[in-house]
């Protein structure tokens, strides 16, 4: 019997049997071929769909389970003649080969061919699995010329031989349209067709043996001519919404493509000629308007792309996707639309006319000041063991009593996978599945911003990946790479650090794309700001292996980088911009003049500082002045998603002296605490990676680097936990509410060494911190700003001061945070910003409390004031008021009688015209 010459597999004999031997032929050069002109040794990765299987991608039975390591049982045999050309046999049949039960019925061979490494993989032509029928009857038909999958597009009068075979001797039939053009009885029939009719062509070939009758088809589509039109006035890119709910307009870039169709839920999947794709006057985008569609309902579609190619909308806010949707757990995701099995291959994408609009509760969401920022960067997948925004949102309380004031979520949109950091995007519209609804993002965000929360998406638009449909219908499957065509990608990359497919930033279509990006998410969204993820990599200059030229000073990137800024803040002028940039400090201050916030990565110098290694534990980088530059705009950070974790290294690797050790837990922990005084106190926006706070030990490469963390909220239960805990909590409050903070008169550190110190000094408050980072005891000059009264915050407790340089002995770890106002860590937590910040300036205590028939208010002026005390009750009326006087600057005592008051609790009031503090007090005579 002759071999069946298929797209990629060829099998020998042309039908086969469960019960049969095969040998499959694989051509490289068929397919997607990724494995052309390989010269190494190719695998099959291989199993079968049987009537067990719920879809095609339900392989069962598969021969080996580690993709990405050679295995001899599945290796193929290179032909002597043609190196392209390899077999596989199958013995001593497909049942027993597979291993298959009796009991299961075997549907399709399905197999795929890779390197040893699994890197290279060989597919069908649409980028998919590759299929084999396995016979199921005694008689079986199939058309075996020309070698055809799919709809063929053809011009009008276009004449094709056709050949068709059966397994056994049958009356066969060749029509065309119904229209019978040959038949004969025998196992073999050929003819010629014309193809002539506009449109859809159906070619079916037919054996019958008795009363069974099996078939073949293929069709053939003669399409219009191309019709060259403007887009109509308001077409937006992907999908336009028209009114009534029962029009939508499609917009696809696509320069250089002879023609396109929409196919979808609303045309069975068909390439009809309601829906051929306009072509604009300047052929790069291709538009239709498809009608009749049921308000509010969703459709899946694709386009078509010169008749071959099946690719989802690159705008689409929505895809589904075969190969893992089906993994999405429906409490994540309720009533997720299902993948439309058997109607087409690839990932489709959604629309839907006439949906709800998501309605806002914050309208007018003021975003903290870049000076007061603390930024908790987070991993859904590794931060809640439900990975979606519900939880999330649940959880916002825990953040809101850390103080964090700005989340920044890893990316989000849609990512190759559900098991992902997200930095593998393909569909930068779409929010990915895995995390949930679009609406739950949004009420997270909304809420997030009710409890006076920005948030930050991290958004990679350096490359993409395989998936996208940008780089599908641009690309060279025998190089593997971009072809020189590609609107958006480079066919190499420009720089030695790029995975996936680099995006070009000086093409103008690169350009309009990331812009549409950067303007979706904050109009749609209302997110406050984005992290660029590789930023550095923007550039066109071609340095693909030279790490320290690529990150030398480039105008062309800073270029590219101002055309973004400014698209960005016309939609939003308060935006957080942020940079993970790690290029020359000339280039960084000139994105921070321009109003950019960049990554300060201090994790090396904070790590050896905790562990106690003391020759490299200088971290005054993290302080935006110690670089040179003139804005606050470095967000220092000591841990972020892509560092080791400082607890990891501290309890593996820290150092010791006598019984002292950074090894041991509790001291590890007092080492981050110490850590925290000396972060947190330094002027700019900081940023925290999840769990740091709680000090996660669980190294960054365990179970692979991308791969699932614990969750361990348990930590919480451990009590040096819990303090390292409060104290980040209260060092967040006091950045956020002293202005000494946001901008000193004054500040100066002196971080080599064992004993480091920070001072901070503005007209209302000094602040010294000091430590010592060894393992050994040491004593540090505290070199105060004045002599007096000083205050240390975390503790409590207070020192008088009477040399400003006296040198202070410090055991190894020991640190403070002094003040010279008073400061209570509780009132600072629990208060509004203007509270606390009210709180930090005014200090109003009441001595005793409770009191008797009189209290002392103590309290203390930045500036000469007029004062008026109120006492109200707890219905908020007032009870008492004493004279409003005139009072200079400075420390206050003011007596408050109270023997007119009756017994109970009361609201003192403080307010100076410019500031306002209130404190209860307890009254009992």
């Amino acid at each position: 019997m002759p071999v069946l010459r298929a797209q990629v597999v060829t099998t020998q004999p042309t039908f086969f049997r469960d019960t049969d031997a095969v040998t499959l032929t694989f051509d490289a050069t068929q397919g997607n071929g990724a494995l052309a002109n390989f010269t190494g040794d190719v695998y099959a990765h291989t199993g079968v769909v049987t009537n067990l299987s719920t879809t095609n991608s339900d392989w069962k039975h598969v021969k080996f389970t580690n993709f990405n390591a050679p295995d001899p049982s599945v290796k193929l045999t290179r032909s002597t003649t043609n190196p392209n050309i390899y077999t596989l046999a199958i013995t001593p049949s497909v049942r027993a080969w597979y291993n298959v039960p009796a009991t299961e019925q075997i549907q399709k061979i399905a197999i795929l061919f890779r390197n040893g490494t699994g890197t290279i993989v060989g597919r069908a032509a649409n980028g998919g699995d590759i299929f084999l029928d396995v016979a199921q009857g005694a008689l079986t038909a199939r058309i075996t010329a020309p070698s055809v999958t799919g709809a063929q597009f053809v011009a009008p009068g276009t004449q094709v031989s056709l050949t068709g075979e059966a397994s056994t001797s049958a009356a066969l039939k060749f029509a065309l349209n119904g229209t019978t053009l040959a038949q004969q009885t025998g196992t073999t029939l050929s003819t010629t067709a014309t193809i002539s009719q506009a449109g859809r062509n159906v070619v079916r070939f037919s054996a019958t043996s008795g009363a069974t009758t099996v078939t073949d088809s293929v069709v053939y589509v003669v399409r219009p001519a191309v019709t060259v039109a403007a887009l109509p006035a308001g077409a937006k890119d992907g999908v336009t919404y028209l009114n009534g709910g029962t029009s939508v307009l499609l917009n696809l870039t696509a320069p250089g493509k002879q023609f396109v169709y929409a196919i979808g839920e609303f045309n069975n999947w068909q390439p009809e000629t309601g829906a051929f794709l306009n072509k604009t006057p300047d052929g790069k985008n291709w538009w239709v308007q498809i009608n009749g569609l049921t308000p509010g309902r969703e459709y899946a579609y694709q386009y078509l792309v010169d008749g071959s190619l099946r690719v989802a909308d690159p705008y689409a806010e929505k895809v589904l996707d075969p190969n893992n949707d089906d993994f999405i757990p429906a409490v994540t995701y309720p009533n997720l639309k299902a993948y439309p099995t058997g109607k087409t291959t690839g990932i489709v994408s959604v629309l839907q006319t006439n949906q709800t609009p998501y309605a806002w509760q914050v309208t007018n969401f003021a975003k903290p000041k870049r000076t007061d920022l603390v930024i908790y960067e987070l991993h859904l997948r590794d931060f809640i063991a439900r990975h979606d925004y519900q939880t999330l949102r649940d959880t916002l309380g825990y953040l809101q009593r850390l103080g964090v004031n700005c989340i920044e979520l890893m990316p989000v949109n849609e990512f190759e996978g559900n098991e992902s950091w997200g930095y593998n995007p393909s569909f930068h519209f779409a929010a990915d599945k895995y995390y949930g609804p679009k609406d739950e993002f949004k009420r997270f965000i909304d809420e997030a911003h009710r409890r006076g929360m920005a948030i930050v998406l991290d958004v990679v638009l350096n490359h993409a990946f395989g998936q996208s449909p940008m780089v599908q219908m641009y690309f060279d499957a025998a190089t593997g790479k971009p072809t020189a065509n590609s609107p958006w990608f480079n066919a190499d990359a420009t720089h030695p650090f790029n995975v996936g497919y680099d995006f070009n930033h000086e093409s103008a279509d690169t350009r309009y794309y990331s812009k549409r990006v950067m303007e979706y998410w904050l109009k749609e969204y209302h997110v406050d700001g984005y992290r660029f993820d590789l930023s550095k990599g923007f550039t066109q200059r071609n340095n693909a292996n030279d790490v320290n030229a690529w990150g030398q000073f480039d105008q062309s990137r800073i270029n590219i980088w101002q055309d973004y800024y400014n698209t960005m803040v016309a939609v939003d002028p308060t935006l957080y911009p942020i940079l993970e940039h790690f290029a020359a400090n000339n280039e960084e201050i000139a994105l921070s003049n321009m109003g950019f916030m960049l990554w300060g990565n201090m994790n090396h110098d904070y790590n050896e500082a905790t562990m106690g290694y003391l020759p490299n534990s200088n971290f005054s980088g993290g302080y935006y002045g110690a670089r040179g530059w003139s804005q606050p705009n470095l967000v220092t950070y000591m841990e972020s998603h892509d560092e080791e974790r400082l607890m990891f290294k501290n309890l593996t690797y820290g150092n010791q002296s006598g019984s002292y050790s950074t090894k041991d837990l509790t001291t590890a922990l007092a080492r981050q605490e110490q850590a925290a005084a000396f972060f947190f106190t330094v002027p700019g926006p900081k940023m925290v990676w999840q769990f740091g706070e709680l000090g996660y030990d669980i190294s960054i490469d365990q179970n692979g680097r991308v791969g699932n963390k614990p969750i361990l909220w348990n930590y919480q239960q451990v009590a040096a936990r819990r303090k390292l805990y409060d104290t980040y909590r209260y060092l967040i409050a006091l950045k956020k509410a002293d202005p000494v903070f946001e901008n000193p008169t004054s500040y100066t550190q002196s971080l080599a060494g064992a004993g480091k110190t920070i001072h901070l000094t503005s007209a209302t408050q000094n602040v010294t911190i000091i430590g010592n980072f060894d393992v050994t005891a040491t004593s540090v000059n505290p070199e105060f700003q004045r002599t007096g009264k000083w205050y240390n915050y975390l503790s409590g407790d207070s020192i008088t001061v009477t040399s400003t340089t006296s040198p202070i002995s410090l055991q190894p770890g020991e640190y403070a945070v002094y003040t010279t106002t008073r400061l209570k860590k509780k009132q600072l937590v629990l208060g509004t910003k203007q509270q606390l910040r009210d709180a930090a300036a005014l200090q109003l205590t009441a001595w005793p409390n409770p009191a008797g028939s009189a209290a002392q208010l103590r309290y203390e002026l930045p500036q000469a004031s007029t004062v008026q005390v109120t006492v109200l009750n707890l219905l908020g009326a007032a009870v008492q008021t004493l004279p409003a006087t005139r009072q200079s600057a400075g420390p206050k005592v003011v007596e408050l009688p109270l023997q007119n008051l009756s017994n109970g609790v009361y609201i003192v009031r403080l307010s100076t015209g410019q500031q306002q503090q209130t404190i209860r007090l307890v009254v009992q005579h």
